[in-house]
């Protein structure tokens, strides 16, 4: 007969999920309510508020789709371009090549333009191509690139978009709550995010934002959004103004419960606070990990504060040390996606797991086992440099 599933506790500094604050995990305990229950109704409009803060914008439709990050890309792609539409993606990792995947199943045509993985999205080669294809109608790219922990200036990207008549589509899946994101000041047309991340709340939904002039496109568009589920022309019934809301699916309360909590704590701490904790745990992260001898692959100048992507150390075999790490340490980090496979380690700094703590276990542990498996590292300096960079 099969028993109850008990994990692990683990310590989650990977990609994603990272770890989930123990009163978002209280929070999802809680009573389950209908979905058009008036409290509920209640909470809704609180969370708006909250999203607003976190995105920083004050478009009306900001709400959080009932499904994960992916489902968040597919919404402001299906609601945005319509059959025969050009979107000029940026690339510069495993992500822009999802955007990708979403235009052509629009029916739409994607013009690609590629910079190396590890750098941001060059805003010269943006220009380029809107030059070539006037024809364009969206720019879409990758604020904070998962894959590799390189960040883009998103506002010259937009501004270069509205330049060219373009809407502007922007995944903030992995910045939303780590790093500085602005979606009013920068001028971002469509916004998703995911849960997991920054948010330090459990995977599943996806925060999304829509400027007026989206809004304008979404309401005039020649053809239905292919997808029923995520048609915002019919989710804006139920995420509208007032206590009566059109009914349109099931939402999942008591996850949403966990990310209106989430969503508290981080006004509690102030979004610029959440930032800079981010920062600082980076900087004595990198110190520590610099003195095992590991080097970054992202310049500092483009670098996530919240995603470390660096190089495996030659001849160390990259799953034998994150096996031991997670069977022996309970800690997990993330190995490399696409052309980084095999190559580097992607090491989190997210939300609720951006502590002292975990970036100390983390340095210790990595110099450990490193030097079980025969790399050369002094795990001592390491663990001093990480404890000097606090004290500056």
């Amino acid at each position: 007969m099969t028993s109850s599933f008990h994990p692990p506790q683990r310590t989650l500094m990977g990609p994603g999920p990272s770890d989930v604050n123990p009163r978002i995990l209280e929070a999802m305990a809680r009573p389950t309510i209908g979905h058009l229950d008036p409290l509920f109704v209640q909470m809704m409009d609180e969370m708006k508020s909250l999203l607003q803060y976190a995105f920083q914008t004050k478009n009306e439709l900001t709400i959080p789709v009932s499904a994960p990050g992916s489902a968040g890309m597919e919404t402001c792609f299906v609601n945005l371009v319509e059959a025969g539409d050009t979107v000029i993606i940026c690339q510069n990792g495993v992500f822009g090549g999802r955007m990708k995947e979403n235009v052509e199943r629009c029916g739409a045509i994607a013009i690609m333009v590629e910079d190396e993985w590890g750098k941001a999205c060059d805003p010269a080669k943006l220009e380029a191509a809107l030059k070539a294809h006037p024809e364009a109608t969206t720019v879409a790219f990758v604020h904070a690139e998962t894959s590799t922990g390189a960040t883009t200036d998103v506002k010259a990207m937009c501004d270069l978009a509205h330049a060219h008549d373009c809407l502007t589509i922007v995944d903030a899946v992995t910045s939303l709550g780590g790093t500085e994101l602005r979606v009013d000041a920068w001028g971002i047309d469509a916004i998703y995010s995911g849960t997991q991340k920054c948010l330090s709340c459990t995977p599943g939904l996806s925060p999304v934002s829509f400027s007026p002039a989206s809004v304008e496109r979404i309401q005039n568009r020649k053809t239905k959004v292919q997808s029923w589920f995520l048609d915002l022309n019919l989710v804006m019934g139920y995420w509208g103004k007032g206590a009566k809301r059109a009914y349109h699916h099931t939402a999942p309360i008591n996850s949403l419960y966990a990310l209106h909590e989430s969503l508290v704590l981080l006004q509690n701490e102030g979004l610029e606070n959440a930032w800079a904790r981010h920062a600082k745990n980076h900087n004595a992260l990198k110190a520590g990990l610099e003195a095992l001898g590991l080097s970054f692959i992202v310049d500092e100048a483009v670098r996530l504060p919240q995603l470390n992507s660096v190089t495996i150390p030659e001849g160390v075999d990259d799953a034998q040390v994150r096996g031991i790490l997670l069977n022996d340490y309970n800690l997990e980090i993330g190995g490399g996606l696409g052309v980084m496979a095999g190559k580097v380690w992607r090491i989190g700094l997210m939300g609720y797991a951006s502590r002292q703590d975990n970036v100390l276990k983390c340095v210790s542990a990595l110099g450990e086992v490193l030097g079980r498996v025969g790399a050369n590292v002094d795990t001592k300096k390491a663990m001093a440099a990480t404890i000097a960079a606090y004290g500056e």
